[in-house]
């Protein structure tokens, strides 16, 4: 009788375990999932070679543009959260700290949205029309990089 409750548990444990792990399992949404032209951008229709490489371009620029702006956000980041674990956190510190990294975060954004008014250019009237069927759209910023930077 407790050899099979014994192996019950056993069971039930091991199809925990193989469970937990299917969950956990990511599967790796982001760059060239799917959406289109470019990353957080939906799928456009009949897009010429021509408007292609130019949406490209002005993406290559951009994320060259605003590389350093992560970059210096992340570290803004983690050195909040460090002032936040400190045994005695220094109030004015992070309040300084969270503008900057405020600063940042628009400075990205202004980026980012000009970047897309210069793609929304490089489209015909048609084609802009259809992409108000998917709505605003990720943008950049988001996806595996949203993750891995997190909330404060």
């Amino acid at each position: 009788m407790k050899k099979n409750i014994l192996i019950g548990i056993v069971v039930v444990f091991a199809l925990a375990l193989v469970a937990s792990a299917a969950m956990a399992w990511n599967p790796g949404y982001g760059r060239g999932e799917g959406y289109g032209p470019g990353y957080g951008n939906p799928p456009i229709p009949n897009l010429t070679p021509e408007q292609a490489t130019k949406i490209q371009t002005i993406q290559q620029a951009t994320f060259k543009e605003i590389a350093p702006l992560q970059q210096q956000l992340f570290a803004k980041k983690t050195e909040l959260r460090g002032l936040w674990l400190s045994q005695t956190p220094d109030q004015a510190k992070i309040n300084a700290l969270q503008k900057d990294i405020l600063n940042i975060s628009a400075q990205l954004q202004e980026k980012t949205t000009n970047a897309r008014f210069e793609m929304r250019k490089a489209l015909t009237p048609e084609q802009q029309a259809q992409l108000t069927a998917y709505g605003p759209g990720m943008g950049y910023g988001m996806g595996r990089m949203g993750g891995r930077m997190g909330r404060w």
